[in-house]
């Protein structure tokens, strides 16, 4: 697999965000994907995350889910729950793969980082 610099330099602007979402929040991968200025790149976003596991610096990927609080990248973890236990540790109540009162849990880069 060849490496596009173009690709790279958004991941790690991904990272750059998702490093800075605090504990015992979440966002999502369309609002990392709108405070880069590409609103519609939200997928992208997600492929940055599951490629996160290769970073030399920890990123919490947990953190990250879909615009309805649902965990869907936790099977890009090791561990049929692991997703789900590290947000539970956090203190984020999940039920069936969704996070219970999302919006309270929620935290936007766009307002967070100014």
């Amino acid at each position: 697999m060849t490496s596009n610099s173009k690709n790279d330099n958004f991941f790690e602007k991904v990272y750059e965000i998702a490093r800075q979402i605090p504990f015992g929040k979440v966002t999502s991968y369309g609002a990392i994907a709108e405070f880069l200025g590409a609103k519609r790149s939200a997928r992208m976003v997600g492929w940055a995350m599951n490629n996160s596991h290769h970073q030399t610096a920890e990123i919490p990927a947990h953190r990250v889910v879909n615009r309805k609080g649902i965990l869907t990248g936790k099977h890009h973890f090791d561990g049929t729950n692991l997703m789900q236990q590290l947000l539970e540790n956090e203190g984020i109540q999940v039920v069936d793969n969704q996070i219970q009162n999302f919006e309270n849990v929620f935290w936007n880069p766009s307002k967070e980082l100014l």
